[in-house]
């Protein structure tokens, strides 16, 4: 059998070649040529030795059942050996693959991050965790690789806001974090933030606390403890606050007013608290309260895209399209792939009769969020 030559690095190894196929994998012994105890050449100067006993997995071809020796290439063995041991990071060989993988390519540890965070980026979550997953078959616990996932997820989660699997993923990967030990102060410190945004604030509060404990990075400390001011001077981590959240988040707004309602009269200005009042209300369809509720967060500080967002809607409900339009777009001048604010404008050009300018807003959404449901309902229905 004819094996790639070890020596050739005119035809380096490229990611998308391996990430674009799933194909079946075959296992060839080590050839002839390989056997003895001469160190193979190219591998050897990266202190690794070929054990012939332990036979190469390799990924076919596109479509293909059988292996086409002449087709066999570095791609194919590499790809091979990265999902053997992503799909079975205990295996009998997963060590030796592992080893086998960074002699031929040592920097795919660097490379494969950075095409994982530009598909995220370009909205292509599923296969910017694929990569994520393949790195953590080759760098099992590898605390940088806990952290970009859960920074990925956190990412899909804010783009598919109405997706509470996407948040609840996410937030399952920021507890994976904080399970590390020994403790990881960079992941704490971003779990902060993601508790922040889910309005968790007890959880954020420990986690900033914690990494005024254990971080080392001046600028980081001086954020962790501005984050505590505002989480202690507006009473964030009151158990009442966090309930009202949780029950209006669950569909459960009545109760959930109720609790904000108990939180405001202790704390009425707190804009965090308006804002969930103004939630709850929405939810229920009472409009001109919400509106209220939400110019009151406004006025109290709570100047944010959700806000806006969250505003545009009630006013849309009364039929205030120029409000709604205006908050809208002050609201995507903040958040500017805010999938949620570019679907909600898609709906007000609907709502007002502009078809060709509710289509771009929702060709927008579909190259943010290919799987978005309203984009794809208004062009598939």
């Amino acid at each position: 059998m004819r094996m790639p030559d070890y020596m050739n690095r005119e035809n380096p190894l490229h990611v998308q070649p391996i990430l674009n196929r799933k194909e079946k994998i075959v296992f060839l012994s080590v050839p002839e040529s390989l056997r003895g105890p001469v160190e193979t050449p190219g591998l050897a100067e990266e202190g690794f030795t070929i054990d012939p006993a332990i036979p190469i997995p390799v990924e076919l071809a596109s479509g293909a059942d059988v292996l086409n020796l002449e087709e066999l290439s570095w791609e194919m063995i590499l790809a091979g050996m990265i999902r053997v041991v992503a799909e079975d990071p205990e295996g009998t060989n997963a060590r030796y693959y592992r080893s086998f993988v960074l002699a031929v390519k040592p920097d795919i540890l660097t490379e494969f991050t950075t095409a994982a965070l530009l598909k995220a980026r370009n909205g292509d979550y599923a296969l910017a965790l694929e990569i994520i997953g393949l790195l953590e078959g080759l760098f099992p616990g590898l605390p940088g690789l806990l952290l970009n996932r859960a920074l990925i997820l956190e990412e899909q989660a804010h783009a598919r806001a109405a997706h509470t699997d996407a948040q609840d993923l996410a937030y399952k990967a920021y507890q994976a974090l904080l399970d590390l030990h020994p403790p990881f102060p960079q992941g704490i410190f971003n779990a902060g933030f993601f508790f922040m945004k889910r309005r968790n604030f007890e959880e954020a509060r420990e986690c900033f606390q914690t990494y005024l404990q254990l971080g080392d990075e001046p600028e980081k400390q001086e954020q962790a403890a501005l984050m505590l001011e505002e989480i202690q001077n507006h009473s964030l981590d009151d158990a009442m606050f966090r309930e009202a959240y949780d029950c209006i988040r669950e569909d459960k707004a009545a109760q959930g007013i109720s609790k904000i309602g108990n939180f405001l009269e202790r704390h009425p200005h707190v804009w965090n608290g308006w804002f969930l009042l103004g939630w709850g209300l929405r939810k229920l369809g009472r409009w001109d309260d919400g509106i209220g509720a939400f110019r009151k967060a406004l006025e109290l500080g709570g100047d944010t895209s959700d806000t806006r967002n969250e505003l545009a809607l009630c006013l849309m409900e009364r039929g205030d399209w120029a409000g709604a339009r205006k908050e809208l777009e002050t609201a995507l001048w903040e958040d500017p792939e805010n999938v949620k604010i570019i679907s909600n404008l898609g709906l007000l050009a609907l709502k007002t009769g502009n078809l060709q300018e509710a289509a771009g807003f929702f060709r927008t959404v579909l190259e943010l969020d290919p799987q978005d449901p309203v984009a794809q309902a208004y062009f598939n229905g």
